[in-house]
């Protein structure tokens, strides 16, 4: 296709109108829910975030309405504990994390030009996994079930049954499911972000939005499973008495502390981090001119992740650790400063050098940074470790912690809201609602926790239902719940304003005249994002490049049409943004919802110990993920390739390292081999603690010669797979069924032999942490050889069924890279435990 062709309005308004009826949403509300793409999904996401933070919110307004004044009688200790362990647990699992998927899966498509993001039903399972969850973690306290032992659920009190109720695994395993949803929004984030960038958008020209996006899904990848791999060793203790936290049985409560905070200091910053992404979008809108410092504040966001992971004993210092660790986590939490001042200086710096219109979001993004700070202050006082000492369990880290998290997350949120509620709805809201709101806000925040730090210096404890009045801190507590209630008034300005909003006119476009690509999107939006998808070459192409809307429009760029009647979008490099290939997006479909209701009965019922009913939930899983890769991925196309326009032509089918579903494969074995990586660091961390481990009554272990069974049966899998994908790529169908079926049984015995090590050997994993974290690894690892297996015979099937062939090979080449992980945890399971240590 030619720019002349291009010119023919004729041929513009058929493609408008094909790309209409491809991209219209479905009718029917239950369709809608069903809807797989951008908008849809991420309005959901929102709306329910949304929701959850109002819940989470009146949840702290009772705790607060309790200690307003000394000894009072409103609330017991019990309900007081189920309060704030869930006021916790909501805001950060249940608002934080997911609002800021949600606000990305609605903008990164059009801030990257593309279509939509390239799984689509991995978004809308996130989404139902994510309903699923949070409805049955909130709904606990309704039923005086809610968990109380604090969202951070220190151990033993946790794991003891008699001290604890069913709270505990509805905490654990609902917030289990939902991490599943985080993780498969990271994937869907890294893989958009890297792989559906418009061409000529190279690593240099992303927007900012896009860069912190990515730095904070690939920090979930390493913050999370390290949590699920804690979550595996608390329920096994719930569940099966298996003593990984229990002292008197050789296990250590501390070893959940390490796995908590290594996602829970993280966690921070991952919520903090999108905020900052809202800033370097709206500061250069605002300041009316680039960004300053662009390569500092992309290093500045990626040092900020990686300190972030060196602090986690910040929250520790109190728990009897060696002061030089103590000294070296204390100099890393002071160290995290550096980056984060780097970030704010920029803003400040842009805003210096342009002409800045103190709009509404500014506002909120300007006053947000005053909060922020205050709590980075009291940061760095309570990394000092003699401070932390006296401060650790006060209300004086609670003003911490909410100055940070309202600072850095919440008041910035609300600045995002303000800037692209047009772009959303194609509506205004109000500036004088908004800015009466922001007033508001900013007093209760202050007036709330503020006096939190006083408080907290005079000894008030935290988690405590009520206090004597000889204390003298009537005054202070009742000062912060008369701020908690003006700051409630104030969001309820906020959603006062949001229901207005459907009275108002429409919108100009663009009506903030901001230069990134997000947009180009039109009042009355169109289905499919943008016209066509375009060449970049500055950073702000609407401000920089000659005619771009209007080119765009009329879709003088990339892929204008929708020909073949099929959601599509560009395939680009990962680097320079070259166009590899034209990919086919999923559509409609109630395949990821099913997924994510019997996925999350098999967690609803574990909670209630029905195991066989889980059981039956874990097969139709399988069933219902074998239907959706069967139906939905990998489809060999029509015809090898098509024309996007200005003389390319890219092909319809890709695989391998420029495939979008090897980059998923990728990313997701990455978190799966970090939460390995946890269950590892528990069995060190046992031999660390004990003289002798494992103990002598205990020595033999599983032996050394079924765990080396195990791993050479283990190895053999996977050359077999190799040799399987390699006779595949010659087209021998029917050697690539042999090797495949004889991997299977490798993989099958690798099994088999891992299991037998403990078995035989009569480990109890009730006696004593050593066969217990042995049983585990060896679980884990046959668990895998079974997903093997199960793999091995989907790629077999798919090649006797003719939907892979040589040229269509990426089911293979996914599997293969499974392998690849897979042999990997083969090789340190079972030399870890055939191998080391020895008793001395």
């Amino acid at each position: 296709m030619s720019l002349h062709d291009q010119d023919d309005p004729a041929l513009r308004c058929a493609q408008e109108e094909r790309l209409r009826a491809v991209w219209a949403a479905p009718k029917g509300i239950f369709l809608k829910w069903t809807d797989c793409n951008n908008d849809a999904v991420g309005a959901w996401y929102v709306l329910t975030g949304f929701v959850f933070m109002l819940f989470a919110g009146v949840l702290g307004l009772l705790m607060r309405t309790q200690l307003a004044v000394p000894e009072n009688d409103l609330i017991g200790p019990a309900t007081f504990n189920q309060l704030f362990t869930l006021h916790g647990s909501m805001m950060m699992f249940l608002f934080a994390v997911p609002m800021f998927e949600a606000v990305s899966i609605i903008l990164l498509p059009q801030l990257l030009g593309a279509r939509d993001l390239p799984f689509p039903r991995l978004s809308a399972f996130g989404y139902w996994s994510f309903l699923l969850g949070g409805v049955f973690v909130g709904g606990s306290i309704l039923f005086n079930a809610a968990p109380d032992g604090g969202w951070f659920m220190y151990p033993p009190l946790t794991t003891r049954t008699d001290l604890s109720g069913i709270g505990a695994d509805i905490w654990m395993l609902g917030l289990s499911f939902i991490e599943v949803s985080s993780i498969a929004a990271a994937v869907e984030l890294i893989v958009g972000v890297l792989k559906c960038r418009p061409p000529g958008m190279r690593l240099n020209l992303m927007p900012l939005y896009a860069w912190y996006i990515l730095v904070v899904a690939v920090m979930i990848l390493f913050a999370f499973p390290p949590l699920i791999a804690g979550d595996v060793l608390f329920e096994m203790e719930r569940l099966l008495n298996w003593p990984f936290f229990d002292a008197t049985r050789g296990g250590d409560p501390l070893l959940w502390q390490h796995l908590f905070w290594i996602f829970g200091h993280p966690e921070v910053y991952i919520v903090f981090l999108p905020s900052i992404a809202l800033f370097a979008m709206l500061v250069p809108t605002f300041a009316r001119r680039h960004l300053l410092g662009y390569p500092w504040i992309v290093l500045a966001a990626v040092g900020t992740a990686f300190l972030s992971f060196g602090l986690w004993v910040h929250h520790m210092f109190t728990t009897g650790l060696p002061k030089i660790s103590l000294g070296f986590f204390s100099a890393a939490s002071e160290a995290v400063a550096i980056p984060t001042a780097v970030q704010i200086f920029v803003f400040i710096a842009t805003l210096w050098a342009g002409r800045v219109n103190w709009s509404t979001p500014l506002l909120y993004a300007t006053g947000s940074l005053g909060v922020f700070v205050i709590g980075g202050l009291t940061g760095v006082m309570v990394a000092v470790v003699p401070f932390d000492w006296q401060a650790h369990d006060t209300y004086f880290v609670v003003a911490h912690l909410h100055y940070v998290l309202i600072g850095g997350t919440l008041l910035p949120l609300f600045a995002g809201l303000y800037y692209y509620w047009p772009l959303i709805t194609g509506k205004k809201l109000s500036d004088r609602l908004g800015r009466l709101a922001f007033w508001i806000l900013f007093a209760g925040v202050n007036l709330c926790f503020f006096p939190m730090h006083l408080s907290g210096l005079m000894g008030m404890p935290r988690r405590v239902f009520t206090y004597p009045e000889e204390l003298g801190l009537g005054d202070l507590n009742m000062a912060s719940t008369a701020g908690a209630f003006l700051f409630a008034a104030g969001v309820a300005v906020i959603c006062l304003d949001m229901c207005l909003s459907p009275r108002r006119p429409l919108a100009n476009r663009n009506p903030w005249n901001a230069g990134t690509l997000e947009w180009l999107a039109h009042p009355q939006d169109e289905h499919w994002g943008i016209r066509s998808i375009p060449l970049i070459e500055s950073r702000y192409p609407i401000w920089d490049q000659p005619d771009f809307m209007r080119k765009v429009d009329e879709g003088r760029y990339f892929l204008p049409d929708a020909e073949e009647g099929r959601r599509e979008t560009i395939v680009t490099s990962v680097i320079d943004a070259r166009p590899l290939a034209v990919i086919r997006l999923g559509t409609p479909a109630w395949v990821p919802m099913l997924t994510a209701f019997v996925l999350g009965s098999v967690f609803i019922l574990t909670t209630y110990h029905l195991y066989g009913l889980a059981l039956i939930g874990s097969v139709l899983t399988l069933a219902c993920v074998v239907w959706w890769l069967w139906t939905g991925t990998a489809e060999i196309p029509e015809k090898p390739s098509k024309p996007i326009g200005h003389g390319l032509e890219l092909p319809l089918y890709i695989s391998g390292r420029s495939a979008p579903g090897w980059w998923a494969m990728f990313i997701t074995m990455m978190a799966d081999a970090t939460a390995f990586s946890g269950l590892v660091f528990g069995y060190y961390f046992f031999w660390t603690r004990h003289e002798t481990f494992p103990p002598m009554a205990l020595a033999d272990g599983p032996g050394w010669f079924w765990p080396m069974v195990a791993l050479l049966a283990g190895g053999v899998s996977w050359l077999l797979t190799l040799a399987a994908r390699s006779a595949n790529s010659r087209g021998a169908t029917g050697a690539m069924a042999l090797l495949l079926t004889g991997a299977m049984l490798a993989a099958l015995g690798s099994g088999v032999a891992g299991l037998a090590g403990p078995w035989l050997s009569g480990l109890n994993p009730e006696a004593h942490s050593y066969p217990a974290i042995v049983w585990t690894l060896t679980l884990w690892t046959v668990a895998h050889a079974g997903l093997a297996v199960i793999m091995q015979a989907y790629v077999l099937a798919r090649g006797l069924a003719g939907r892979m062939t040589a040229r269509h090979d990426a089911d293979i080449r996914n599997v293969t890279l499974f392998m690849h992980f897979f042999v990997l945890s083969v090789v340190v399971t079972y030399a870890t435990i055939g191998l080391f240590p020895e008793v001395s």
